[in-house]
C-alpha cells in the first residue's frame, strides 16, 4: 500500500487496529535484492519480472506515475476532469504484448469520464456549441451491437486468411486426440508459408484478443468464444515455437513430429532416442527425416527465430561478424523468394549447416586464446597477409588494450554521455596503438593505425550505448 507521510500516523492507524509501521518501513526501504542491495518500491513495480505486481494507492501514482506495463486499473475512488484523464491514463501506455488496459469501475465514473472528454478531448459530440454553453458531453461507450460486428468482422478476417491457406479453423477445435495436435501442426504450417504470413496472422489475431476483451461484459459474446478459442491455440502455440530456448528444442520437436508420421519397425527392444549433437550432425541422415516430416514450414520457422537469436548475440559481441550476417540473409531471400518443397528442405540444410559455422565460430575465442571481448578487438584490427609472429602480437595487443580500457572506463562513469570523456577516451586508444611497447606490429602504416583507433573507439562507443539501451528496458 503506498501512502503518503504525515505525523502522528503510528497512532491515528492504531486506533483503526492497523499498524502503518511495517508498511512505512517498506515504502522508505523498498526490497533487499539477491546481491544485499536495496530496489526502492517505484522501481520495483515498474520492473516486468518482480513480484510487486499490485499497489493499493490513493493519489501519489495515479497521476504522475509512467509503468508502462501496467495494464489493468481498479477505481473505488470518486474521480473527476483532469485527474481522471490522468488516471485512466496509468493502464494505456503502449508495451510489448500488451492490447490495451483495463480500467475496473466500482463507483461509477462514466458521468465522469464523459463531462471529463467533452472539456479535455474537444469537441466531438452533437449539436451547435453556443458561447458561454458548456460542451456536449462524449459517450465514450460504444453501442454492444458495434462492438460486436466489430469482433465477428475481425473473427471472420482469420478465418478467411486461414482458408486462403487451405486450413479450416474449425478443425482446431472439433477433432481430438492425435488428429486435434496433427489440426495445429497444420494450421502453424499454413501460418509459417514466409515471414510476411506469419506477421499478418499475429497482428489480425491481436484484433481479435482486443476486440473479444471489449466484449467481456455482453452476454452474446458467447457465440464467438469457441472460434476464439481456436485461435487463441494456435496463437500461442506459434508464441511458444517462438520462446523456444535452442536447437535442441526444434530437433526434439521434429522427431516427435517424425515418429508420429513414420510406422517404426520393432525390433522388441527399445532403444534410448538422444538429441541431436549438432556438432555431429549427419546432414544426409537428417535432410531424409525432414523430407518426411509433416511441419516444414513450421520447423524452418523455428530454426530462423533461433539463429536470429543467436546470430544478434553474436554480432553484439563482435561487429566483425558481418559475413555471418550477409550469409543468413541471402539464406531467408531465397527462402521467402520461391517457396516450394524443395526451397523448403533445401533452406532446411543450409540452415542447419549454417548454425554447424556459427557454433564453431561460438568456439574461436578459446581456440585462439582470447575471451570473446578480446577477440572482438583482434578481429577489427586484423588485417590479411600478416605474419604468424605479427598475429601473436596483435592478440597481445587486442588482450592488453581491453584489459586497459576496462580499468580506464571504471573510473569514468558513462563516457559515451560527454564530448569530453569520448575524446579522452578515443586519445587514450590512439596512443596505446601508436605506442612502441604495446601498439600494432610495424606492418601497419599509419593511416592504417589512425583507422583501426576509429574502428575500436566506434565498438566501444556502441557497445555502450547497446548497455544503455538493454539497461534502461530492464528498469
Amino acid at each position: 500500500m503506498v501512502v503518503s507521510e504525515e505525523q502522528g500516523e503510528v497512532d491515528k492507524f492504531r486506533k483503526w487496529d492497523l499498524d502503518i509501521t511495517p508498511h512505512r518501513k517498506r515504502i522508505k526501504e523498498g526490497f533487499e535484492t539477491a546481491d544485499g542491495k536495496r530496489l526502492d518500491i517505484e522501481s520495483a513495480f515498474k520492473k516486468e519480472d518482480h513480484p510487486f505486481r499490485v499497489a493499493v494507492v490513493c493519489a501519489m501514482w495515479l497521476t504522475g506515475f509512467d509503468v508502462p506495463s501496467l495494464s489493468t486499473l481498479y477505481l473505488d475512488k470518486p474521480l473527476k476532469a483532469h485527474t481522471l484523464m490522468q488516471a485512466i491514463a496509468r493502464a494505456n501506455r503502449i508495451n510489448e504484448g500488451k492490447n490495451n488496459g483495463l480500467i475496473v469501475d466500482y463507483c461509477g465514473i462514466l458521468k465522469n469520464l464523459r463531462k471529463a472528454l467533452a472539456t479535455f478531448a474537444g469537441h466531438q459530440g452533437s449539436g451547435i456549441i453556443n458561447e458561454g454553453d458548456p460542451p456536449p458531453e462524449i459517450d465514450p461507450v460504444r453501442p454492444e451491437e458495434e462492438l460486436l460486428a466489430d469482433l465477428a468482422e475481425t473473427i471472420e478476417a482469420v478465418i478467411a486468411f486461414l482458408q486462403e491457406q487451405d486450413f479450416i479453423l474449425e478443425d482446431v477445435l472439433e477433432k481430438t486426440g492425435f488428429e486435434r495436435n496433427r489440426a495445429i501442426i497444420d494450421a502453424k504450417e499454413a501460418v509459417n508459408q514466409n515471414d510476411e504470413t506469419r506477421k499478418r496472422f499475429e497482428i489480425i489475431c491481436r484484433e481479435v484478443f482486443k476486440k473479444f476483451k471489449a466484449c467481456l461484459t455482453i452476454k452474446a459474446i458467447n457465440q464467438y468464444r469457441h472460434a476464439y478459442d481456436a485461435i487463441n491455440i494456435i496463437y500461442k502455440s506459434l508464441q511458444e515455437d517462438v520462446e523456444k530456448a535452442d536447437i535442441s528444442d526444434i530437433m526434439r520437436e521434429l522427431r516427435r513430429i517424425i515418429e508420429q508420421n513414420i510406422e517404426p519397425a520393432t525390433t522388441g527392444i527399445e532403444e534410448e532416442r538422444s538429441l541431436y549433437d549438432i556438432s555431429r550432425i549427419n546432414f544426409e541422415r537428417l535432410k531424409k527425416e525432414f523430407e518426411r516430416a509433416r511441419g516444414k514450414n513450421t520447423i524452418v520457422h523455428d530454426l530462423k527465430t533461433v539463429i536470429e537469436k543467436k546470430l544478434f548475440r553474436m554480432m553484439q559481441q563482435n561487429p566483425a561478424r558481418t559475413d555471418f550476417q550477409k550469409h543468413y540473409e541471402d539464406i531467408v531471400e531465397a527462402y521467402n523468394r520461391e517457396k516450394n518443397r524443395a526451397t523448403i528442405e533445401q533452406t532446411f540444410e543450409d540452415m542447419m549447416r549454417f548454425t554447424e559455422i556459427l557454433t564453431e565460430e561460438d568456439k574461436r575465442a578459446v581456440k585462439e586464446g582470447l575471451d570473446e571481448e578480446s577477440l572482438a578487438l583482434f578481429d577489427l584490427l586484423f588485417k590479411p597477409n600478416l605474419s604468424r609472429k605479427e598475429i601473436d602480437r596483435l592478440k597481445k595487443v587486442a588482450t592488453g588494450l581491453y584489459q586497459t580500457l576496462q580499468e580506464q572506463l571504471t573510473q569514468i562513469q558513462d563516457f559515451a554521455a560527454k564530448q569530453s570523456t569520448r575524446d579522452q577516451v578515443k586519445i587514450f586508444i590512439k596512443n596505446y596503438l601508436w605506442s612502441e611497447q604495446t601498439g600494432l606490429p610495424e606492418s601497419f602504416q599509419n593511416e592504417e593505425i589512425e583507422e583501426k583507433a576509429d574502428v575500436i573507439f566506434a565498438h566501444l562507443l556502441m557497445s555502450a550505448r547497446n548497455r544503455e539501451q538493454l539497461q534502461e528496458a530492464f528498469r
